[in-house]
């Protein structure tokens, strides 16, 4: 006999759709919460697991949103039309693509966006691994098909033109209807692909007539400011995934920008259509401020390189102790992530009872308050003894003011990260603490 109770919680479970059933809440918010209440109950923590820009918005940006405040009306679903130009002007600018307006869909965050793409595209998704969280949940979430490929250490965490020659000629099925998804600089490694290296990609690319979502959201975050979108080498068939979340420090505005050539304007307008009938339009203050964004000016550009020394000092710090203390880790050259590797020191984590990289991040926090994401957020192998670390977790306002009494053709000075940057250096030299105990 079951119980009433019984009952209601076997019923609540059974009529929910099969392809969420048992799917847990992001991982990136997730430990953003674990974090906050761990905090709330005393402990100090280190918050290295959500991947959120520290640095404010632009104060230009900013004046903008107060201007345009007072603005309420329902906007047409693809995007307000001078926010539109002002994208396509943004990416013909920095990334030399014949962009158009008419080419732009304005949507609630890019992570939106990249599931009505997701919804409306009948046909397969190449996701390289690791990759950011969400790809492949939202693609399980609508029933799609997903086909992964594992990169590695050694590839630099890269798709090569051979990984994906192999998987595109083993399917025998020439045109078979697929979507690549590549983001760079990289979330969770914070690598990049140089133009040889894109254009050898775009090669197989062509020959099998696949469609790429470049997602380039970290984009204007390569310490160089030398991003190349592959959409300069494969301009027919390449949409670019950006918005105002990590360049523009506005993650919780919640505006996202996809950019479609011509011929893929099919997809562009299906997408509009199914967001007629569920989001109806993003946010009207927001899209009138993102305008100033996108346009850009000379505070912004500075803003942006302010902020790419202040990110590769800090990320390439981390790099050279984390692994000095046997960690494997590549060099930074984007964004605010690094890819940590513990493989070199397995039999020491084994001792320890440390097997996978879920049991790994939770040791971490529970025993010195350091919060990692587990490589298995990034689609890799559980028994992997990877992590992600996002070195955020500090005052950007602050360390921006710092930076900005130092002319941006000198190194910031050696002390700058330890005074700026305190939580990610602390919760550095823990984790090297705590390695070195095994």
């Amino acid at each position: 006999m079951i119980e009433s109770g019984e009952r209601n919680a076997i019923d609540k479970h059974v009529s929910l759709n099969l392809n969420v059933r048992g799917m847990p809440e992001s991982a990136t918010l997730l430990i953003n919460e674990i974090s906050r209440r761990l905090q709330h109950d005393g402990r100090e923590i280190y918050r290295l697991g959500l991947g959120q820009s520290p640095f404010p918005v632009p104060r230009v940006v900013v004046n903008a949103l107060r201007l345009y405040a007072k603005e309420k009306d329902y906007l047409p679903v693809k995007g307000l039309r001078e926010l539109r130009g002002a994208v396509a002007e943004f990416h013909r600018e920095k990334d030399q693509v014949n962009a158009r307006p008419e080419g732009v869909l304005v949507g609630p965050g890019s992570k939106e966006l990249m599931f009505l793409l997701q919804l409306v595209f009948y046909g397969e998704i190449l996701v390289p691994t690791p990759c950011w969280v969400s790809y492949v949940p939202q693609a399980r979430i609508l029933g799609k098909q997903v086909r992964l490929i594992p990169t590695s250490y050694e590839e630099q965490w890269r798709v090569t033109p051979e990984m994906l020659l192999r998987i595109c000629e083993h399917e025998y099925d020439t045109y078979r209807p697929r979507i690549l998804v590549l983001n760079y600089p990289g979330n969770p490694e914070g690598g990049t692909y140089s133009a040889d290296e894109l254009k050898s990609l775009v090669d197989i690319a062509r020959r099998y007539e696949l469609i790429v979502l470049s997602d380039e959201i970290y984009g204007q975050l390569h310490f160089e400011g030398a991003h190349v979108s592959v959409a300069r080498f494969y301009p027919e068939r390449t949409i670019i995934s950006s918005g105002l979340s990590k360049w523009c420090g506005a993650g919780g505005w919640r505006l996202g920008t996809f950019t479609f050539p011509p011929e893929l304007e099919w997809l562009l307008n299906a997408m509009a259509a199914v967001a007629s009938e569920t989001y109806t339009s993003v946010s009207a203050p927001i899209q009138y401020a993102a305008i100033r964004a996108f346009r850009g000016d000379v505070s912004i550009e500075r803003y942006l390189w302010h902020a790419r020394r202040i990110l590769a000092t800090l990320g390439n710090w981390c790099h050279n102790k984390l692994s000095a203390a046997g960690i494997r880790i590549h060099p930074p050259e984007g964004a605010f992530y690094l890819f940590l590797d513990f493989s070199l020191l397995a039999d020491t984590m084994a001792q320890r009872d440390i097997r996978d990289s879920e049991t790994l991040c939770q040791r971490l926090l529970e025993e010195v308050g350091v919060a990692l994401l587990p490589g298995t957020a990034f689609e890799r192998p559980r028994d992997e003894l990877t992590a992600r670390l996002a070195y955020v977790d500090f005052d950007g306002s602050k360390a921006l003011a710092a930076s900005e009494t130092l002319p941006l053709d000198q190194r910031l000075p050696d002390d700058f990260i330890h005074k700026c940057c305190h939580g990610v250096v602390a919760a550095t030299e823990k984790i090297v603490e705590w390695v070195s105990k095994g």
